[in-house]
């Protein structure tokens, strides 16, 4: 009988969150027409960005999702986790940024396989290090700042860098466990 509350609401859960999604979606498009509208002059350069985008988007994404659907066959759950997973400490903040920081691309490329790698068994953290590292930690850059910026300012800036995901990593990984034991003592109460 619990179950069955239990699966009633997070059905009725779900159902809020797309409601949610849904409505956050529509404001977005309204308030972009209404600007548009009133900043007729910029409805063309707008338009043309989005157009390009959404090329881009649609060449790039199913080769992603291949991709993707390849990782998720040929790496076992248990060598994520060896590698990435709870128990993998230092040697797991590593690979993430090591991960994070190879592949060139856009940002959006990382989701799907930041979902894949928890879905396998990865840390929070670590998931959190690897889109961070993607994000701002790539290897071409740093070479092309090191050419313009100098070599000790990239280091400096590399450096601070990698403190600050790896500590935002981890507060967000803290913060996710601690709402997560909330809601568990919230639902007991119920």
């Amino acid at each position: 009988m619990k179950d069955l509350n239990n699966m009633i609401m997070k059905k009725q859960q779900q159902k809020k969150t797309i409601a949610r999604d849904y409505i956050a979606m529509a404001i977005v498009i309204i308030a972009a027409t209404i600007a548009l509208l009133v900043f007729p002059d910029k409805s063309w350069p707008v338009l043309n960005i989005s157009k390009n985008y959404l090329i881009e988007l649609a060449m790039v994404l199913p080769a992603v999702m291949i991709i993707i659907g390849l990782f998720s066959v040929w790496v076992s759950n248990e060598t994520v986790v060896k590698y990435i997973g709870k128990s993998s400490g230092a040697k797991g903040i590593f690979f993430s940024i090591v991960l994070g920081m190879l592949p060139t691309g856009p940002i959006y490329i990382a989701f799907p396989m930041a979902v894949a790698l928890l879905k396998k068994g990865a840390k929070v953290s670590n998931i959190i290090i690897f889109i961070s590292a993607w994000a701002c930690i790539k290897l071409p850059q740093e070479l092309m700042e090191v050419q313009f910026l100098g070599i000790e300012f990239t280091l400096l800036r590399l450096t601070l860098t990698i403190i600050f995901v790896v500590l935002m990593g981890i507060i967000i990984e803290k913060l996710i466990v601690f709402t997560d034991r909330k809601k568990i003592k919230l639902s007991k109460n119920i």
